[in-house]
This record gives structure tokens, sequence and C-alpha cells, in this order.
């Protein structure tokens, strides 16, 4: 196919001081492009990158990006997508580059479109344990994927957990719990009940801890947790769409504090993965990256009276995103993947008016498709 090349003006300040280089655990003061080393699609299933994600900067000053791929269109000068074809499948580069106002290159990255068959994992059965905060608890995008996997050439699939939603479509399933932290997992075991959307009760507690009969203390058993809460079916594949409630309160201006953040989250991080790997040593672990919040600052006012700003939240997300690519890519021998999350989601047209980090349904519905397109190229494999 023709080779498409596309420059984009789009309006943008950088607003950080400083942003986490992929690199390195250092701090890089220049403006620069951030991606993903896969992104993936399903032929007739939309699939975006939002320029806003991939640059820590507010549109105020003209930067410019050139992409080039033989695949895609350019979207509203904010977006590149694609819906791609079945004689698409197959690996495309995708080049950008960043140039200022003046024409100048600033940054250049690429990423690879992996486009895989429509009928990946066609006819087999397949479980689905899909872990998170409140926006996993919503359980609109795991409504998504649901309807993309029951959708004609898709395996036979089910979800696990024991969250359940009144808004939750026959079949879906998860553990999603608002405020929640890749701690909480680890470590929350209160004796405190709450009533549920759906009016039942639940203690204060992580579905994945048991008390240890012999010490009488808390302590994870993902074994436990597949023989007792679902019904004794590993999980295929396991998502987490953690971050938020992590780093939300840290200074973005406090690079000491926000490193600390960061290190604290994948300590934690690390140690769920690793009781998911033991017990299940087959199954694919997908790190979710943190989601991008509503570009409205005024959605923050509204939720936080300005003790929170959008500015601070999105330069840590931002850096949170590079932290997350660094730390948790490049270890598939571990069965751990990154689900590039954070760079399909529209942060304007995907939020509501009056939220800063939870999106409406059309921005739940992209989360979704990133987690659906990543599970049929596994199921590709």
């Amino acid at each position: 196919m023709k080779t498409l090349n596309v420059i984009l003006l789009v309006g943008i300040l950088l607003f950080s001081p400083c942003s986490l280089s992929v690199a390195e655990n250092t701090i890089n003061t220049s403006v620069h492009l951030t991606l993903p080393p896969a992104l993936y699609a399903v032929p007739g299933v939309p699939m975006n990158i939002d320029f806003r994600n991939t640059i820590l900067a507010e549109p105020e000053q003209g930067y410019q990006f050139k992409v080039d791929c033989d695949l895609g269109i350019v979207d509203g000068n904010q977006h590149w997508t694609v819906i791609a074809a079945e004689g698409e499948v197959g690996e495309h580069v995708l080049k950008m580059q960043l140039s200022d106002a003046n024409g100048k290159l600033v940054d250049e990255a690429s990423t690879v479109i992996r486009v895989v068959p429509r009928d990946a994992g066609q006819g087999r059965k397949m479980a689905l344990l899909i872990v998170g905060d409140s926006l996993t608890a919503a359980t609109h995008y795991s409504n998504e994927v649901g309807r993309l996997l029951s959708e004609p050439e898709n395996p036979r699939w089910t979800m696990l957990g024991t969250a359940l939603a009144r808004s939750g479509k026959p079949g879906v399933s998860h553990e999603g719990y608002g405020g929640w932290t890749w701690s909480s997992f680890n470590t929350r075991y209160g004796p405190e009940e709450w009533v549920m959307k759906n009016g039942r009760k639940r203690k204060d507690q992580s579905p994945f801890l048991f008390v240890d009969g012999k010490k009488g203390v808390a302590k994870l058993d993902i074994e436990r947790y597949v023989r007792e809460k679902c019904d004794g079916q590993n999980p295929d594949y396991v998502t987490f769409l953690l971050g938020i409630n992590d780093c939300f309160h840290a200074k973005a201006n406090d690079a000491a504090a926000v490193e600390a953040k960061f290190e604290a989250m994948i300590k934690q991080a690390e140690i769920l993965l690793a009781a998911f790997r033991k017990a299940l040593p087959n199954a694919d672990l997908g790190v979710c990256l943190t989601t991008p919040p509503n570009a409205r600052e005024s959605a923050f006012t509204t939720n936080y009276k300005g003790k929170y700003t959008r500015v601070n939240w999105r330069s840590i997300q931002y850096r949170l995103v590079e932290r997350q690519l660094q730390h948790f890519g490049g270890r598939e021998k571990e069965h751990i993947y990154i689900v590039p999350t954070a760079f399909d989601l529209d942060p304007l047209t995907g939020y509501p008016k009056d939220n800063g980090v939870h999106p409406n349904e059309s921005g739940y519905a992209r989360i979704g498709t990133s987690i659906y397109e990543w599970l049929k190229w596994r199921m590709s494999e």
C-alpha cells in the first residue's frame, strides 16, 4: 500500500519542567514523544493513537506531528486512526516525528502496529480475569470486552471474578474496587462490610487474601482464590488496570516524591504479579498503561475544588506511563505484557464534562477495545 505521510498542526505548550525518560530512571527536561513498543488492531475494529497522549504538553503552541505508516488516516487533527482490512494482517511500522512551530525536529519515535486475524482464537475456550480500581468497578470497559468477544469469529469466553455490578452484562465479572491500589490487593484485609451496588454485602478485603490457619495472618493465595472463587477454573489471561490511586496525590514538581510513589507502586505490582505468576505459570498477565485524564481543567475543579489539578495529574500520569513501559516492557518470557490502554482514549470526547479521571461511555469503550485487541493478539500467537 502507498505510504501515508501526514503533517498535523496541534497546539502544544510544555507544562511540566521535568518528565521521566523511558530509557533511564532520570529526569528529562525536553519535550519528547512516548509510544509503546506495539499497538494492536483487529480487522473491522477501529484503533487510534491520540497525539495528545504521546507528549506532555498543553495546546497553546504549534507543535507539528508527522506520521509515516502504510496504514491509517488522520482524523480531526488530533488522531491517527485505522480500521484494518483482512488483507492487512501482519506487522506495520509507524514512525512519528515531532517538530516545533518553526518546523525544527524535536523528537522522533516509532512503534509497530500488529494487525491480527479477526478469527484469532475462534472456537477455543478462554477465561479472563480483569483486576482494577474504580474504572474497572464501573464495569463499562469489561462490558465492551465481553461485547467484542461475543462477535463472530471469537473464542467461547468466560469472565472470572467476584465483583458483580448491576451494570454488568450477562457473563461479565471482574475484581474492580473504587479507590484501590496495587497494594490494596496485597494487603487489604479488614473486617468492615459495605453494601455493593447490586445490594450484596462484601467485606473490605482483597479477594486474593486468605488467612493462614497456622500463623493466623492473611496472605496472598491465588491458587486458593481460583479454587474457591472461580470454581477451580484457571484464567488464561489476567489484566491489571491500576496506578491512579497509587500516584494521584503526589506533587508533580517534587521529583523525589513522585519517584517514591512510582517505586512503591512497582514494588507492590511485582508482589501481586509474582503471586499470579507462581500460581498460573501459563497465564498471560497484561499490565494496562494508566489512562490519561480529562483534558478539561474544569472537570478537576468540579471533582476536587482546587485541591488536585489536571495539569498536576497529567504530568504524573505521563511519567507513570513511561515508567510502566520501562519496567514492564520486554518481559514476554515471563508472560508479562504491556496493554497500551493509555494511547487510544480521547482525553476530551472520551470524558464527561464533570469528571477528571473516569471516562464516559465512549471512553470506557476505547479502553475495552484496547484490551480486546491485545487479547486477540495473544490468541493469535
